[in-house]
């Protein structure tokens, strides 16, 4: 059998992921989109090349994400699958955690929270709004910074002092569970003498807020302390630093795991080996 091409279109890029029949994973790839076919053609040459394969070289291209929709038919002759992104996204979480069962949020363009059992159900708990668009979208109006990777530059050198509002500056100590550091309220402190990298720290720590805030809710709601992050999100550097905050305050465990941003991809191309295997026991 030759090789499986798992490709998410998503809203502002496109992940191709190749395994082999055992699973084992060949190469990966994101380019930006520009549009679904733009962006689905252009990552499948590029990913071809990369690896020094042709198209006979390839068996199957499973196809997930927003933009899936509108691929028509099969490509290149090459047969081409559709797996829904939510059945994706919980068994690729899965997958490169390790885990049995736990709430898998995805963390792209908007964000995504689903619950995930290996061999089991996969569904669709929530979505928001809040996500990656949602911080390029304020940080170029607000600091005329769009670029992912500026972003993640300009947030680094930025001060938290300078924008949020803690539970320290409203209360002479904690207040319950919540330590002094909490934030009280996101842009509720903002000095005339912020910075855009203060202003661009300010905005990532509200979209990574929020989206934990979420997390704890979907936790609530399934029972279960494990969080899988998985999507674009996961490599900004605040990341760890924000989720680790919200173990404290939870007992959560936040779980990013290695190759993440890929994790869609990943999950379309396992399920269609395992509804392969599934039908070769019948």
């Amino acid at each position: 059998m030759g090789v499986i091409l798992g490709i998410d279109i998503g809203g502002s890029s496109t992940k191709i992921v190749g395994l082999n029949a055992d699973a084992t994973v060949i190469g990966m790839l994101r380019v930006r989109a520009e549009d679904p076919l733009t962006s689905l053609y252009g990552a499948l040459g590029s990913f071809l090349a990369r690896n020094g394969l042709a198209l006979p070289d390839i068996s199957r291209i499973i196809l997930t994400g927003v933009g899936a929709a509108a691929v028509e038919g099969d490509i290149y002759g090459v047969p081409t699958e559709r797996v829904d992104e939510f059945s994706a996204i919980g068994t690729g979480g899965l997958a490169l955690s390790g885990e049995d069962r736990a709430v898998v949020v995805s963390m792209g363009t908007g964000t995504a929270f689903i619950w995930a059992e290996r061999g089991g159900t996969v569904r669709h708990l929530a979505g928001s709004g809040v996500g990656g668009g949602t911080l390029a979208g304020l940080s170029s109006l607000i600091t005329g910074t769009h670029q992912f990777s500026q972003i993640k530059k300009l947030a680094c050198g930025g001060d938290l002092a300078n924008v949020d509002l803690t539970i320290g500056d409203m209360a002479n100590g904690e207040v319950g569970a919540l330590p002094v550091d909490a934030t009280a309220a996101n842009f509720g402190k903002l000095s005339e003498d912020a910075t855009p990298s203060d202003l661009t720290r300010g905005l990532v720590n509200l979209v990574l807020q929020a989206i934990g805030s979420m997390c704890v809710f979907a936790c609530q709601s399934c029972a279960t302390k494990t969080v899988i992050l998985t999507g674009a999100l996961t490599t900004l550097p605040q990341a760890e630093e924000t989720f680790a905050l919200f173990n404290k305050l939870y007992d959560l465990t936040f779980i990013i795991p290695e190759n993440a941003t890929f994790a869609t991809s990943i999950g379309a191309a396992l399920c269609s080996l395992q509804k392969e295997d599934v039908e070769n026991t019948i």
